[in-house]
């Protein structure tokens, strides 16, 4: 029960940290990752939220999921798109106009912490092993189809992505290439204190359990 909780709390916290670094990509204005830019893009051209179709996107990648591998939907998949959604929402207004950079070392500034921000979420949230994110699981559905290693499987994932945001007017910019060369760097970076973290949580008496 203790372990299944801090589980639990790590996988939030990881998301809540993360979805905080997304926004902060976006109020950059200089370009996100290849999947945020697809929301944008969405939000721009349709309406709804960019959390929404966080939510919508999370859906249609589980259904592929669950289609390509003839498998039962993955509702802790969901679970994430949700969170995540509503995270993004939630900093995107939270921010406002507190954080609007205008000039350029202002906008990079705001592009390079927010990409180190969600290296920490995402080093926090895969202490969890809590539930798959639907982009990750579509990587290694078409590594498992394919027989492509996984970073080819990923590089064609962004690559859809990158062509589907740039069809809906995403911003596709430097960011986006700093997202994608960086942020594999700083989860490294983070991964040892955020594993020795959960390490220290769990040699902790459970009290009360």
């Amino acid at each position: 029960m203790h372990q299944s909780r801090q589980r639990f709390i790590f996988y939030v916290s990881g998301i809540i940290i993360m979805t905080f670094g997304i926004a902060l990509t976006i109020r950059s204005l200089m370009g996100t990752s290849p999947f945020d830019a697809l929301l944008v893009g969405l939000f721009q051209t349709f309406g709804l939220t960019i959390g929404s179709w966080e939510i919508v996107v999370g859906l249609a990648l589980v259904l592929f999921n669950a289609a390509a591998q003839r498998r039962k939907l993955e509702y802790f998949a969901l679970l994430t798109s949700f969170i995540t959604g509503m995270g993004i929402d939630l900093w995107l207004f939270v921010l406002g106009d507190l954080i609007s950079p205008l000039t350029l070392f202002g906008q990079a500034s705001c592009l390079i912490l927010g990409v180190g921000i969600v290296g920490l979420g995402v080093s926090v949230n895969l202490q969890a092993d809590f539930a798959p994110n639907p982009m990750d699981r579509s990587m290694l559905v078409i590594n498992q189809l394919t027989g492509l290693n996984v970073a080819i499987s990923r590089a064609i994932v962004s690559l859809v992505l990158v062509i589907l945001a740039f069809l809906f007017s995403g911003p596709i910019g430097i960011g986006t290439l700093f997202s994608a060369l960086f942020t594999g760097v700083f989860i490294k970076f983070f991964m040892p204190y955020t594993a020795r973290l959960n390490k220290g949580k769990e040699t902790e008496p459970a009290s009360g359990d």
